[in-house]
C-alpha cells in the first residue's frame, strides 16, 4: 500500500527512488565495451546468443523482415502511429534553429552555422515491454534536424526477430538502418562501429542500468542525450480531483518498472486517503499488476501539503520527470514551475497523452536532473560552428586591444600574432 506523509516527514531527496545497483555494473559494462571494440560483429553475435537466447544469422533487419512485420500490424495501429508522428513533427519543427550572420561593423563578419550530426544512434528497449513510442520520439527530431543516417538498435526476441510494432514505428519514422542487438553491447557497437554497425556521432534513448552505464562510459567517444534513471511521475492535485483519475495516472508510471516512482502531492488529506483506496482497487486489474504493486509499495508516496503553492514548491525541489497539475486553472501555476521534464496541465491531460500522441517529446530528464537539463529535442542532433572574418583595416583598428588583453594573460605569442600583421603592413 502507498505511504501517506505530511509535508516535512520525508526529505525531498528520498521522495523518488534513487537506486544503486547491488552489483558492479560498471565493471561488467566496461568488459562488454572492450570486447565489442576488439571483436566487432563476432562479439555482438556472441552476446546476443548469451543474453537474448537467440542465434542470429544476420544483425541487420532485412527488407523482407520489415515487410513481414508491417503485415502483422493492424491498419488501426498504423493509422495511430501516423497521426502521432504528425503531432511529434509539428511540435519539433518549431524547435529548428537558424544560422545567423552579424556584419554591423565595417570589415567584420561573424556568424554561426547550425549543422546536423552526420549519424545518430537510437537505442530502443525490448525486454518486458515494447516501446514504439520511443522510436517516434527519438527518430523524428533527428530527421527534422537533418541527420543523414539514423541507426536504430533494439534487442531481438528469442525467435531472432524484432517486435513488429517496433518495426512499424521505425518504418513510419523513416529510420535508415535497424540492428537486432540490445544491451551494453549495442551501445558499444554504435560508439565504436563494427563490420555491420556504423559508428555514430550521438546516441540517444532509454535503457536499463547496463545501457545507462554503457552510455556513460562511451561519452566522449560519442555524444549522448542523458543518463536516464527509472521513470517518475509527480502529481499536484487539489481536493476536487477525482481520486480514480489520480490513481490511474500514478499507475501509468508504476507499471513501467519496479523501480519507477509515483508520487502525489495534495492539499487534501481526504483525497490522499481516497487515492490510496483507489490504487488498491485498480492494481489487481492491470496486466502488469505485479510490477505496479512493487513500485507503489516500495517507491510510491502521497505527501499532504499545506496548500497548492507549497505543493508547487515541493515539485520544484524534486524536479520530476513528469509533472501533472490536476487543478482548476493550471496556467495560474505554470510560471511558478521552474523544474520539471514535462508538465501536463489540467484534469483532462494524463501523462499518457505525452507518452504517445500529443507531440512534445517523452525522452525526459530523470533523477532530479530537470533542474539543469531538458527533454530530447532537435537541438540534440545539431552542433554549432562559429566563424569570424576581419579585413586588414578592421584588424588594425583593434589589434592593439587584442594584444593588450593577451599580455594580461601572459600569452605574448597571442599578442604577437595580432600585432605582426600591423607591423608588417
Amino acid at each position: 500500500m502507498i505511504t501517506i506523509y505530511r509535508y516535512g516527514e520525508v526529505a525531498a531527496d528520498e521522495i523518488f527512488a534513487r537506486v544503486t545497483p547491488k552489483f558492479d555494473v560498471a565493471a561488467i559494462v566496461a568488459e562488454i565495451l572492450e570486447t565489442v571494440r576488439k571483436e566487432g560483429d563476432k562479439a555482438l553475435y556472441d552476446y546476443t546468443e548469451k543474453f537474448d537466447k537467440t542465434k542470429l544469422s544476420s544483425l541487420k533487419v532485412s527488407e523482407e523482415e520489415m515487410k513481414e512485420a508491417l503485415g502483422k500490424v493492424s491498419e488501426d495501429f498504423l493509422r495511430i502511429l501516423q497521426k502521432s508522428a504528425e503531432n511529434i513533427r509539428a511540435f519539433h519543427e518549431k524547435q529548428v534553429r537558424n544560422s545567423f550572420i552579424l556584419n554591423n561593423t565595417p570589415g567584420v563578419v561573424i556568424g554561426q552555422k547550425i549543422i546536423p550530426v552526420d549519424r545518430a544512434g537510437l537505442y530502443v528497449p525490448g525486454g518486458t515491454a515494447a516501446y514504439p513510442s520511443t522510436v517516434l520520439m527519438d527518430a523524428i527530431p533527428a530527421k527534422i534536424a537533418g541527420v543523414k543516417e539514423v541507426v536504430m538498435v533494439t534487442p531481438p526476441a528469442k525467435d531472432g526477430k524484432v517486435n513488429p510494432v517496433i518495426l512499424a514505428a521505425a518504418h513510419v519514422a523513416g529510420i535508415d538502418t535497424i540492428i537486432k542487438v540490445g544491451g551494453a553491447q549495442a551501445i558499444a557497437a554504435l560508439a565504436y562501429g563494427t563490420e555491420t554497425v556504423p559508428k555514430v556521432d550521438k546516441i540517444v534513448g532509454p535503457g536499463n542500468a547496463f545501457v545507462a552505464e554503457a552510455k556513460k562510459q562511451v561519452y566522449g567517444t560519442v555524444s549522448i542525450d542523458m543518463i536516464a534513471g527509472p521513470s517518475e511521475i509527480l502529481i499536484v492535485a487539489d481536493g476536487k480531483t477525482d481520486p480514480d483519475h489520480a490513481a490511474a495516472d500514478l499507475l501509468s508510471q508504476a507499471e513501467h518498472d519496479r523501480l519507477a516512482s509515483a508520487v502525489l502531492v495534495t492539499d487534501s488529506y481526504e483525497l490522499a486517503l481516497k487515492v490510496s483506496e483507489s490504487l488498491e482497487k485498480q492494481i489487481p486489474t492491470l496486466l502488469r499488476a505485479e510490477i505496479a504493486r512493487e513500485s507503489i509499495d516500495q517507491n510510491g508516496k502521497i505527501i499532504v501539503a499545506n496548500d497548492l503553492w507549497q505543493a508547487i514548491e515541493i515539485a520544484n525541489e524534486i524536479a520530476p520527470e513528469h509533472l501533472e497539475l490536476l487543478v482548476d486553472n493550471p496556467f495560474d501555476y505554470l510560471d511558478a514551475i521552474r523544474h520539471a521534464g514535462s508538465i501536463f496541465m489540467g484534469r483532462y491531460c494524463p501523462e499518457a497523452l505525452g507518452d504517445y500522441y500529443a507531440g512534445p517529446n517523452h525522452t525526459l530528464p530523470t533523477s532530479g536532473t530537470a533542474k539543469f537539463s531538458s527533454p530530447l529535442s532537435v537541438d540534440d542532433f545539431v552542433k554549432k560552428t562559429q566563424y569570424t572574418y576581419y579585413t586588414k583595416d578592421a584588424l588594425e583598428r583593434v589589434c592593439e586591444d587584442v594584444a593588450y588583453f593577451a599580455t594580461q594573460e601572459g600569452l605574448t605569442a597571442h599578442a604577437a600574432s595580432a600585432m605582426i600583421r600591423k607591423q608588417k603592413a
